[in-house]
């Protein structure tokens, strides 16, 4: 596990603030098509102009609260969303994927002080968000432990793992009642809410100005409040939509074929749930 040191007033004793932020689309105000989500449509230009302008109220809120570091991951699709000549100068920039398994912490490890994530969304299965999924549109579920998974849960516990708190999350209501349920010391903005297929919006000018003071505001108190403990054992199953793959991944190792649909993998080890999920979905 990684530093597991003392944290208040949202700096730790000896050490500059580092502050990570992970950005994704789908939980983006006034994004609600799948159109609207993909590089090579037109529509998206909009939706990713929104995107980064969340994610730079984000780095100002961290900077209002002394950061001294942002690391931005371009959490979504290709990667190669945020226009990054819009981020303050003291923000880095991570497009592409490495593929190490940590994806959307890509470099997270315990010198930072903080985790936030924007623009995240509901989990497959949620029935919260009309563009809701976890990782990939491969699967219909993903459940740890028996409870319905999302990407914010996957990394809450990727943040845990390397001893970092993961302090403020921004996106659909369905997703920060989620975060509430998980750990309520979390601070969250819901730019928005699904409603079956449509989604009723914050003004993009409001939710930016939401988000800059929620990120300022979490990462003004006690951090270790905001940690989530990682379980003893963790139980994977994954529901795909396809048979086929079911089949194909029954066969990684450590995992076996449930039914028709369904794989499951067991393990003690976190990080061994991290590579299944980068091979399998």
């Amino acid at each position: 596990m990684g530093n597991q040191g003392e944290v208040h007033s949202g700096k730790r004793k000896g050490k500059a603030m580092k502050v990570y932020i992970s950005a994704d689309i789908e939980g983006i105000t006034g994004v609600t098509h799948w159109d609207e989500t993909e590089l090579d449509k037109t529509e998206s230009h909009a939706a990713r102009e929104q995107m980064t302008a969340e994610v730079a109220a984000a780095c100002e809120g961290a900077l209002q609260r002394g950061a001294t570091e942002i690391w931005v991951k371009d959490s979504h699709d290709t990667a190669r969303n945020i226009f990054s000549g819009r981020l303050p100068h003291e923000a880095k920039l991570i497009r592409g994927w490495s593929e190490h398994p940590f994806l959307t912490l890509q470099e997270l490890d315990n010198t930072f002080s903080a985790v936030a994530l924007i623009g995240y969304h509901s989990g497959a299965a949620a029935g919260k968000s009309p563009l809701e999924h976890t990782y990939s549109g491969n699967v219909t579920w993903i459940k740890l432990n028996g409870n319905y998974i999302s990407e914010f849960s996957m990394d809450a516990y990727t943040a845990s793992y390397v001893g970092v708190p993961l302090v403020f999350v921004s996106g659909d209501k369905g997703l920060c009642e989620q975060v509430k349920l998980t750990n309520p010391n979390i601070g969250t903005v819901a730019v928005k809410e699904g409603v079956g297929g449509s989604t009723v919006n914050l003004h993009p000018e409001l939710a930016v100005a939401r988000i800059r003071e929620g990120v300022a505001q979490a990462l003004g108190g006690d951090l270790n409040r905001c940690r989530v403990s990682l379980p003893d054992h963790f139980s994977v199953d994954i529901c795909y939509r396809s048979h086929a793959r079911a089949y194909q991944y029954g066969f990684f190792p450590g995992a076996k074929q449930k039914d028709t649909f369904t794989v499951q993998f067991d393990t003690d080890d976190y990080f061994k749930v991290l590579q299944f999920l980068l091979f399998a979905v």
